[in-house]
Parts: C-alpha cells; sequence; structure tokens
C-alpha cells in the first residue's frame, strides 16, 4: 500500500478536534486511508458507509447507535447522503464534552467539497477541522522508490489509475471513472445536467488547460448562456476536479489580468479526456506544456500550509509568473520549464520585481539544483516540493 504523507495530519487534528473531515474526488483513496488510520491508531473503530442501505439504517436512531459506540472512532463515508446528521453530531458532540470526550470522535469523508463545507460549518463550527487527500503525488511514489514520474503524469494520481498494469488498462479505468461521474454521481449529488454537455465541457476545459477562463465564450461554444457555464465550472471545482488558480491581486500600480486560469486537477483525467493513451500521444500533442504546468502545481500545492496563498501573474503588458505562493512576508515566484536547459523570460524578471519576490524559482525535470542567475534558482520538483513544505 502506498503511504499517504496526508495522514500524519489526520491523525494530528483527530488529537486536537472531535471530528474531522477528509475531503477529495471519488476513488482517491478516502476509504483506505481511514481504515489505515481505523487499524493502526483506533483499533475497534466503526465505518459506516452511507450509500449502503444496512449501514444507513443503523442510522435511524443516530444517538442510541452513537451511544452504544462511545469511545470509539465512528468513520462516516459520503455524510453528504445524510446531511441532516449534521444537527445530531453537535449535539451528540456538545454532550460528550461534559463527560470528557473531547477529540477523536468522528473522520468524516465527503467527495463534494462545498455543500459539506456549508452544511458542517453551520452546525460544527469549532468543533470539525478539514482536509484535503489529493491525488498521489511525485513525493509519496518516490518514497517506493518507483522512478514511474512520467507515468503518473501520464495517468494522473488516482491510485487504482497509476497502479494499472499497463497503460490501456488505465486509460480505460479512466474511462470509466468519468463516465460514472458523469452519469451517476453527478445526479445523485442533485444537479440535472445532461451527460453529453457536461462531458463537453470537461474536454474543452481539457483543451484549454492552464488558460484564462472566459466563461462567456465557454457559454456559447455549448449553447448555454454565461450563469449556467459559471454553475457548472463551480460544480466541478466542488467536486475537487477543477482548480482555478486567482490572479494577483495586489494593488501594484500594473494593469492586471482579472480571469482565473482553470486547470483539470489529476493530468490522467486530462489525458484521457484528450484521447492521449500514451507517453507519446501526450508529447505529441498541443497541451503537452499546459498539461505538465498543472502536473508541477498541483503537486507544489500540496505542500503548503495552512496560511499560505496561491496565485498567477500576469500583466497586459506582458510581465508573467507561473505561480505565486505567500506566506507572511515570504513570496516564492516559480516558473514551471519542461526543459533541461532551462530559461526565464524578461517577463518573470518584471513580475518578480512587480511583486516583491523574496524567492525566485525555476522547477524543471532536471535532477540537479543550479543558480540559472544569481536570484534565480532551477530547481527540481522534489526539492522544490521539500522547501515549500518547511515554509
Amino acid at each position: 500500500m502506498i503511504h499517504r504523507e496526508v495522514q500524519v495530519e489526520v491523525i494530528r487534528l483527530l488529537e486536537e478536534f472531535p471530528a474531522v473531515a477528509l475531503l477529495g474526488p471519488r476513488q482517491v483513496g478516502k476509504t483506505t486511508l481511514a481504515e489505515e488510520i481505523s487499524t493502526t491508531i483506533y483499533p475497534g473503530s466503526i465505518y459506516l458507509d452511507l450509500e449502503n442501505p444496512s449501514d444507513k439504517a443503523k442510522l435511524n436512531e443516530p444517538e442510541i447507535y452513537f451511544e452504544m459506540h462511545k469511545g470509539k472512532l465512528i468513520v462516516l463515508d459520503e455524510i453528504h447522503r445524510f446531511p441532516e446528521l449534521f444537527q445530531v453530531l453537535r449535539g451528540i458532540i456538545d454532550s460528550r464534552r461534559r463527560e470528557g470526550y473531547r477529540t477523536g470522535q468522528f473522520l468524516i469523508l465527503g467527495s463534494a467539497s462545498l455543500d459539506l463545507l456549508k452544511q458542517s460549518s453551520e452546525s460544527l463550527a469549532g468543533r470539525i477541522a478539514f482536509i484535503e487527500l489529493p491525488g498521489l503525488t511525485v513525493y509519496e511514489i518516490n518514497k517506493l522508490n518507483d522512478s514511474g514520474f512520467d507515468r503518473l503524469w501520464l495517468r494522473g494520481g488516482f491510485p487504482d489509475s497509476f497502479l494499472a498494469k499497463t497503460d490501456e488498462a488505465s486509460l480505460r479505468w479512466r474511462y470509466n471513472f468519468i463516465s460514472t461521474y458523469l452519469e451517476r454521481d453527478i445526479p445523485q449529488l442533485g444537479p440535472r445536467i445532461p451527460a453529453v454537455l457536461l462531458r463537453n465541457l470537461w474536454t474543452m476545459l481539457a483543451h484549454n488547460q492552464g488558460g484564462q477562463l472566459n466563461i462567456a465564450k465557454l457559454g456559447s461554444n455549448l449553447g448555454i448562456s454565461a450563469p449556467t457555464a459559471k454553475r457548472y465550472i463551480e460544480l466541478l471545482e466542488d467536486l475537487l476536479l477543477l482548480r482555478s488558480l486567482r490572479p494577483w491581486a495586489e494593488n501594484v500600480g500594473k494593469r492586471l489580468v482579472k480571469s482565473p486560469k482553470i486547470y483539470i486537477r489529476d493530468s490522467g483525467l486530462t489525458h484521457a479526456l484528450l484521447n492521449l493513451a500514451s507517453m507519446d500521444d501526450v508529447l505529441g500533442h498541443p497541451v503537452v506544456g499546459a498539461s505538465w504546468e498543472g502536473f508541477i502545481i498541483e503537486n507544489l500545492l500540496t505542500c503548503i500550509s495552512i496560511g499560505s496563498s496561491s496565485w498567477f501573474y500576469r500583466t497586459s503588458a506582458g510581465a508573467e509568473i507561473d505561480l505565486v505562493i505567500t506566506q507572511g512576508k515570504k513570496r516564492y515566484a516559480i516558473e514551471i520549464k519542461r526543459s533541461l536547459s532551462p530559461s526565464v523570460s524578461k517577463g518573470f524578471y518584471l513580475g518578480c520585481e512587480d511583486i516583491k519576490a523574496t524567492h525566485r524559482y525555476i522547477v524543471y525535470p532536471g535532477k540537479e539544483r543550479f543558480h540559472l542567475t544569481k536570484e534565480v534558482i532551477a530547481i527540481p520538483l522534489l526539492e522544490m516540493m521539500d522547501q515549500l513544505s518547511q515554509i
């Protein structure tokens, strides 16, 4: 089994809060991680899959059931199927606090972040912590002594896709994953959206990976209104399948780009939507640079701590930085290149001056760290991830 880096943080939060919500798209490994934590740290834990009618039936009288298992960690999977449970959890947690049970009571697994955040924040404010489980990262597969860097980029970070026996088997898994989301999972979450329309939207976004979002143009191409297109985009973000990278918003006296950049968060899904079956297919497709950029950004953002913020920087005059990470007074300007002989444009230097960058890096696919100039360091991805994890 692949050890997930987030496991340590989940355990720490369970030691500090009565409830912890572990968020992530379906099939990313939430249940496997919860079972690992239950087995090794909280033996005797209870697991309830609220999509399973028999498990859901156990909570016909939730107060009685939870009282029967007081002192045990209870894992509640797919809790958005049972939203009224949040009010019950609040009463249970408050009652147990008076009895001395203050932490490690409930581990909640969810696939839809915004609904879960809204429902739980209203009922469990101050009683619950949130943490996201991303797809597999370069750091995690490196710990396996796995040389599958390109394989992870091609197949993406869903464990079943990455670990498939062949590229063809991985692609079939991703095709099935996409179809299942469109035809079963999204309709079960509430919205009634034609699967063909949503697939077309998803495919358009794959072709425009890393591009700036133009809602009006997107809606026009799909034959829907701009507000409807915006709602569909927000749905895919809610399902943790899309990432909106915000433009730098601090006033620097420049004409800043105001539209976010949109990335399909899993590179393997990007490639499946574009029918790219092999690494040769990816390398020969126009999306190759944007796919690589999105892959690197997703890996880097798994390393930043609470209180850090991520942006991109672009002005109408041509100053541009792929990724800006801020933490207090520290400002990391990060350019992403898929070349073993990386270089940066004048626009990067101008952008660094505009935002007053304290650290300047180029992430590239090589294995050595070196100074490109006195202020700009070319750095391998793993080293950059280590650097960010220490902020």
